[in-house]
């Protein structure tokens, strides 16, 4: 099985700890902390040769990973996944009826009877986001350590980035996945807008930022960008944005696990650390 693994551990002994996992269908990465300080003791991602077709396919690499990792051949106070897809949209809680998420998702998700939905209550923006996990991860996380909590990746976004926005001006945030970008913006500390792109080349990538600055009137000569996800500042993706806007950043991180000339970056793994 054709997998690429990065990762970091430092010495240190914690009798009670905690895991957190995401995953997509390009990819897995785990964080396991001291549950008592809250300390990262180890950050490891692994990488897909390709993205894999189905939920199905994703299962399999993940048994395989969890069968052959002895980081998570361990017992664990508490652990939290999330689910990453563009499986999701966000529902405004005065419009919301949890009996009947379906019509939701019928918009822009093409759904199955058999699908099971779900969402997390997003108070911040006073909003649900409605979404599609991948159950049979967690019914496979749930076999292996019992009673867990889950939320979608872009519940985790909104949460963290709202608080995160410094600028009473509009500003844009890109997370960025191997072939999926959520675009988020913010003014003074309220969601302007959220939308998730699946993208293929550099092209598309610019295309999408360009194209929702345009509509929410957002000069590329004076707004400001913060990057976070899978993205270098040596990067393809990074060098042709900033050909196009010139304000760029990457995302600061409260949690500082990885050092300048370690593989990974703090802002790259941002939102399983954070």
């Amino acid at each position: 099985m054709h997998l690429q693994k990065r990762s970091k551990k430092i010495s240190a002994i914690a009798p009670h700890k905690s895991l957190s996992i995401q995953f997509s269908l390009d990819g897995f990465s785990f964080c396991i902390r001291n549950s008592e300080s809250k300390e990262v003791l180890n950050y490891t991602e692994y990488s897909f040769e390709k993205t894999v077709a189905s939920p199905e396919l994703l299962l399999e690499k993940i048994m395989f990973i969890f069968g052959n990792d002895p980081e998570l051949q361990q017992d664990f106070t508490n652990v939290f996944a999330i689910h990453q897809n563009s499986l999701a949209t966000i529902v405004p809680s005065e419009c919301f009826d949890r009996n009947n998420l379906k019509p939701y998702l019928n918009f822009s998700v093409k759904t199955l009877s058999t699908d099971f939905l779900t969402y997390d209550n997003l108070e911040a923006i006073e909003a649900h986001n409605v979404y599609i996990p991948y159950v049979n991860i967690n019914n496979f996380i749930f076999q292996n350590f019992g009673e867990f909590e889950y939320q979608h990746h872009a519940s985790i976004l909104i949460n963290k980035l709202l608080p995160y926005s410094k600028s009473v001006e509009k500003e844009m945030f890109v997370y960025v996945g191997v072939s999926q970008m959520d675009i988020l913006v913010v003014h003074n500390k309220q969601l302007v807008l959220y939308n998730s792109f699946l993208f293929e080349t550099k092209e598309d990538f610019i295309y999408y930022i360009l194209f929702v600055a345009e509509q929410l009137h957002l000069d590329p000569e004076l707004f400001n960008l913060t990057l976070l996800g899978n993205i270098e500042e040596t990067s393809d993706l990074y060098q042709i944005t900033y050909n196009f806007v010139r304000n760029i950043n990457f995302i600061e991180s409260s949690t500082v696990f990885f050092n300048n000339n370690d593989e990974l970056s703090n802002h790259s793994t941002y939102l399983l650390l954070s």
